[in-house]
């Protein structure tokens, strides 16, 4: 069930492509956003034509825009200690195990992020693609963990093994399940390096608060300049 080689160096494109196919095709014959079902299913006796139910909708956006940030927060405090270079590396790193900041409350701060991000956007999407994009980003992410805990295995031993029985999978534990390490965070590349999570939180706030898609796509597009912007500066320092 874990993913595979080619799976997880190309899983940018591939999650992308979940998002783009979430976004796209369910609209031919799903004509109901998913942030407009939840106001319905909760207000049923508004009317469609009221004031009310467009700030009720507007509501429910903003709620994805705070979930959204929550993921960039945790994308960030994690790679703030794995540092971006690993984090969007395409290859898979397995030469050491990191168990500081979010990595004593769960093993994988940064796939708990991308899920989250998931679930806010998908209150932009139709109801069907609202469902199957958390249903298979949460389903791909999982099958990424697999992969590398099963790298880190192989690589790490004992290590590892104690640190798979301290720290939860996935779902954060609120108290810290191993001892502060040694790892400093260094917060300026972090924020560089998921400037675009960030950037998808103010998208969908200017969706919310304007109900159109102008703003919000040039926001989403300066989001993906700012990610390949740091793969270019990695890249190139890395060559150099």
């Amino acid at each position: 069930m874990r993913a595979t080689t080619f799976e997880f160096e190309n899983r940018f494109w591939i999650i992308g492509a979940i998002f783009g196919l979430c976004f796209g095709p369910p609209n031919v014959f799903d004509h109901v956003n998913a942030a407009e079902a939840i106001v319905r299913l909760l207000r049923p006796s508004l009317n469609p034509d009221s004031l009310d139910y467009r700030y009720q909708i507007q509501g429910v956006l903003f709620a994805g825009a705070v979930l959204v940030f929550i993921a960039a927060a945790i994308r960030t405090w994690a790679t703030a200690y794995l540092k971006g270079t690993v984090v969007h590396d395409a290859g898979l790193h397995s030469d050491r195990v990191v168990a500081d900041g979010p990595y004593r409350h769960t093993r994988n701060p940064l796939y708990l992020g991308t899920i989250l991000l998931s679930v806010g956007f998908a209150l932009m999407a139709v109801r069907s693609g609202a469902v199957a994009m958390i249903v298979l980003i949460t389903w791909f992410n999982y099958r990424l963990i697999l992969r590398e805990e099963a790298d880190l295995l192989a690589s790490q031993g004992e290590t590892y093994t104690r640190f798979l029985r301290a720290v939860p999978r996935l779902l954060p534990s609120l108290r810290p399940c191993v001892p502060r390490g040694d790892t400093r965070a260094d917060w300026p590349q972090a924020f560089a390096a998921e400037l675009w999570f960030w950037g998808f939180g103010f998208a969908e706030v200017i969706l919310a608060a304007t109900l159109e898609i102008k703003w919000y796509a040039v926001v989403v597009g300066l989001s993906f300049l700012s990610y390949f912007i740091f793969l270019g500066v990695i890249r190139r320092g890395g060559k150099q």
